[in-house]
């Protein structure tokens, strides 16, 4: 992208740092809290992840935009970041899938961004202070300025996104492009009548609801305020809890709803928020991590099983207040944090990472098949007494 026709563009951070770029997307001034990706593919799918809802997300791999921007990549309806930082820019992208760049996505949605910046100082700065609040703006150029909009933007931590993202009515998912995102066997059976999952929307990716019709789920999403009563009225033979933004403690409603939802001892499946809030509803805390997961190859496992998974979180799951009912099934090997958990007795389980991919490795899609298989046992141990 051409820096001779570009606008300039001024990012601060919470302690001071400024950088001085200049603007792709759209103009304007957007504050967020500041963390980075590592992933070297799947800017698309960062962008349009409802968990980096409230963030500025800082792009480690050097160029961003040359695969441009096609429909069947986004994971929501719209970017969900408030702004994104890169080194350099594509205007011009080359993929047979692409419909557009990425500089007039950005523009369409409203979407600032900077590039210019040093993105390698910009990271380690973010390694070695944490994540903190920031600005971009094209309009505010003087840093001090810019500097008092930041510091009077809340923290990360305490703050409750989810109903900026979730689903403002129930329905069930259709996607005919399933079919085309295969990487594996489904395991439903023919003849048997598709097992129901009420999924709670709290930020859900696309990817995740494919995966779990792939698996041949009916799969109903509801919004995150749904009671307890009315998610039980479907009938489902399990329970999916999604991914979402924010602080998991915030999350309150969710929270009580999924303590209401674990007395009918459904099989209850969390991934990334709803792990955290699986947790939290069985009595465990959660904690901010100094600058959080987010990439493509952080190894997860225990017992000298190792998976590469995806990962998208400023959270975690305090491993002393977990109770004797809870054992961790993974750990997220680079710095020890809770990546897993399962009860003990009873079908509830989650990860903290992102088993569906889109970006990221297919090394945990098995966790789908085993939620499957949960509710078939659910389901069968059920009718028996009926059939007897």
């Amino acid at each position: 992208m051409s820096i001779a026709s570009a606008q300039p563009a001024l990012l601060v951070l919470a302690d001071g740092t400024t950088y001085q770029g200049w603007s792709f997307g759209a103009a304007g001034t957007t504050i967020g809290e500041v963390v980075f990706n590592t992933g070297m593919t799947g800017y698309q799918e960062v962008l349009t992840d409802p968990s980096y809802c409230g963030q500025i997300v800082t792009f480690t791999y050097p160029e961003l935009g040359n695969t441009g921007i096609n429909p069947e990549d986004e994971e929501s309806h719209r970017p969900q970041v408030r702004g994104a930082i890169a080194r350099n820019i594509s205007s011009r992208p080359s993929n047979w899938r692409s419909t557009q760049s990425l500089p007039d996505y950005l523009k369409e949605h409203n979407i600032p961004g900077i590039y210019g910046i040093d993105t390698r100082s910009l990271t380690r700065k973010i390694r070695s202070t944490g994540a903190m609040n920031g600005g971009i703006s094209t309009e505010i150029l003087d840093p001090v300025e810019l500097l008092k909009m930041v510091q009077a933007a809340p923290s990360m931590a305490g703050l409750n996104l989810v109903r900026e993202v979730t689903t403002s009515q129930v329905y069930e998912w259709s996607d005919p492009t399933t079919n085309v995102w295969e990487f594996s066997d489904s395991v439903a059976s023919a003849g048997e009548s598709p097992l129901t999952v009420v999924a709670i929307d709290f930020g859900v990716k696309r990817n995740i609801l494919r995966r779990l019709a792939s698996y041949g789920c009916r799969v109903v999403v509801v919004p995150a305020s749904t009671p307890a009563a009315e998610i039980l009225k479907y009938n489902p033979d399990g329970i999916f809890l999604s991914n979402g933004p924010g602080d998991p403690a915030a999350a309150t409603e969710g929270i009580a709803i999924t303590k209401a939802l674990l007395a009918s001892e459904k099989p209850i499946f969390g991934i990334c928020m709803g792990h955290q809030i699986l947790g939290l509803s069985l009595g465990a805390e959660t904690f901010k991590l100094k600058f959080g997961h987010r990439g493509l190859n952080q190894p997860a496992g225990l017992q000298q099983k190792v998976e590469i998974t995806s990962q998208n979180h400023g959270f975690a799951i305090a491993p002393d207040t977990l109770n004797s009912d809870l054992e961790i099934t993974h750990l997220n090997l680079n710095d020890r944090t809770v990546a897993g958990l399962r009860h003990k007795s009873l079908p509830f389980f989650s990860v903290q990472y992102h088993p569906e991919a889109s970006p990221g490795p297919h090394d945990a899609d098995y966790l789908f098949a085993q939620f499957v298989t949960a509710m078939k046992e659910y389901r069968q141990k059920n009718l028996a007494p009926l059939a007897g």
